[in-house]
Formats: C-alpha cells, sequence, structure tokens
C-alpha cells in the first residue's frame, strides 16, 4: 500500500506521523512529499522510504496512492503559508485514494465541532486509522 505524506513548513505534523507509522511497523511504503525542501528532509529523517519536493511531485503520487496523509489545509489553495497551490488542492482532491486529514486549526482553516488537542494526539489517532485501513 502506497501511503503519501504531504506537509509544508517545518514538516513536524509529517515527521510525528512517520515517526510512529515506523514504529509500529505498519506495512506500507511510505512517500514523503514536503511543500519545501525543510519539510522533506524533516520526513526523510522521520524514516520515509522515498521523498520529493514541490508542487510536481503532489500531483504524480496523488495519481497512484492508495493513503494521502496531511494536515485538512492540504485541500486549500494557499493554504501552508501560501505553500500548497491550485493544483496541488486539486490533484490532491481529485485523487482516487482515501484522505487522512488531520483537523490542525492554523493557516486561516477552522474546523467546527472539533475540539483542540495536542499534535501528539492527532498522530496517534491517524495512525490507528491507517493501521485500520491496512
Amino acid at each position: 500500500m502506497k501511503v503519501v505524506v504531504i506537509d509544508g513548513q517545518g514538516g513536524r505534523m509529517g515527521r510525528m506521523f512517520i515517526e510512529q507509522v515506523k514504529k509500529r511497523e505498519l506495512p506500507c511504503e511510505i512517500l514523503a512529499i514536503g511543500t519545501n525542501g525543510i519539510a522533506t528532509a524533516a520526513m526523510l529523517k522521520a524514516g520515509a522510504d522515498t521523498g520529493a519536493t514541490g508542487e510536481n511531485p503532489v500531483r504524480v503520487a496523488c495519481r497512484d496512492a492508495d493513503v494521502i496523509v496531511g494536515p485538512i489545509g492540504i485541500l486549500v489553495a494557499d493554504s501552508l503559508a501560501g505553500e500548497v497551490t491550485p493544483q496541488m488542492a486539486l490533484a490532491i482532491g481529485q485523487s482516487r485514494a482515501k484522505r487522512l486529514l488531520l483537523p490542525v486549526n492554523q493557516c486561516s482553516n477552522i474546523i467546527a465541532g472539533l475540539r483542540d488537542m495536542p499534535m501528539a494526539r492527532l498522530i496517534d489517532e491517524a495512525v490507528e486509522i491507517l493501521k485500520e485501513l491496512l
């Protein structure tokens, strides 16, 4: 199963997610795609199988991904401090993959009905969902 993890800025969320997936030894290939080089490097350091940076890798990876993981902002053009392009958001939204989105209330994206919780807890829940999908 191909899991594409997309993150931006410092790549903290993606790094934490990948570390937990690797720690639990879930049977999947992880492709880390950063919207910038710092995010990609952080996710590769966490143990991603491969990595790439930028808009075109997002567009290509979304074509055959089984699961796409990232903050909810990856679905919103100009989100993550402007790092998500309209083409990235479109590719993610049109992908046949299941989207495992973390409800991070930042970058002007506020999700009603959810309470804020620490990133570590969000990551634990997301990894459990991925485990069920596998």
